[in-house]
């Protein structure tokens, strides 16, 4: 049995919860992410990087948990680096190399939407990289994340996790939205078909990736507002403790009532 077998994707919440629990949030975020800009009070110092890594199934909710993340930041507070497959120049140089451009600097703040770990999920599965070059990616990956930590960043991980059954009722719904059916595609489909060997990818890859200094966090997502209300409390949870282990001292939540 591996990790995402031991989720339990019968947990949800009603809209009011949500509602409540991403306001508080959201303002919570919204503090700690001035502080760690500089921004509260003049003179602060900057706090770490921030990097944020969301992987997940196709059509698993990472858009919704990342624009309900954003929704209460000013958008030059933070940047959402999407990527897709890797062009032509960009695969003739390491696959590491095309995200390094978009790693938040001191103060910053980066989400990265889909990330290096394609290296040993899609580009494994499909065969777009040898054994050897996807085997060999796990330790340079595991490096690469230990590197930005050492460096001061804080990196947290998101796997959004669904079942097989509801990723097909969201198919099925966005081919039938003219707004939303450009987001399903043909691959998208023939990606499905090789659930059984990326499953075997994904667990593959929490077991090589999960580090102390990174850390994966799944994220029960069959209730899209229980996955929304998870992820922000999470990276809340993360900064605070990311900056507590820097000695970066955080406002209390207690000082948003002054």
């Amino acid at each position: 049995m591996g990790r995402l077998d031991d989720l339990d994707l019968t947990l949800a919440l009603k809209r009011e919860e949500q509602d409540e629990r991403l306001s508080a949030g959201g303002t919570r975020l919204t503090q700690l992410r001035l502080a760690l800009g500089g921004k509260l009070h003049e003179g602060d110092p900057l706090g770490p990087p921030l990097v944020l890594v969301f992987e997940g199934w196709d059509a698993s909710g990472k858009g919704g948990a990342i624009n309900r993340l954003v929704a209460p930041l000013d958008a030059r507070h933070v940047r959402v680096a999407a990527y897709a497959a890797p062009t032509a120049d960009e695969k003739r140089h390491h696959y590491l190399k095309r995200f390094w451009p978009a790693l938040p600097g001191r103060g910053g703040m980066t989400i990265f939407d889909r990330s290096w770990y394609g290296r040993v999920l899609v580009e494994r599965v499909e065969g777009f990289a040898h054994e050897d070059e996807w085997r060999r990616a796990y330790g340079e990956i595991a490096e690469f994340e230990r590197q930005l930590v050492a460096d001061g960043a804080i990196v947290a991980k998101f796997w959004l996790h669904v079942s097989a059954e509801e990723q097909l009722h969201r198919f099925e719904r966005r081919e039938k939205d003219p707004l939303k059916r450009w987001k399903i595609t043909d691959e998208d489909w023939r990606n499905r078909k090789k659930r059984p060997e990326y499953v075997a990818a994904v667990e593959e890859m929490f077991d090589r990736t999960d580090i102390p200094e990174a850390p994966w966090i799944l994220v029960e997502g069959e209730s899209k507002r229980f996955a929304r209300v998870k992820v922000m409390e999470s990276v809340i949870e993360q900064i605070e403790r990311g900056c507590a282990a820097r000695g970066f001292e955080l406002p209390s939540p207690s000082e948003l009532e002054s």
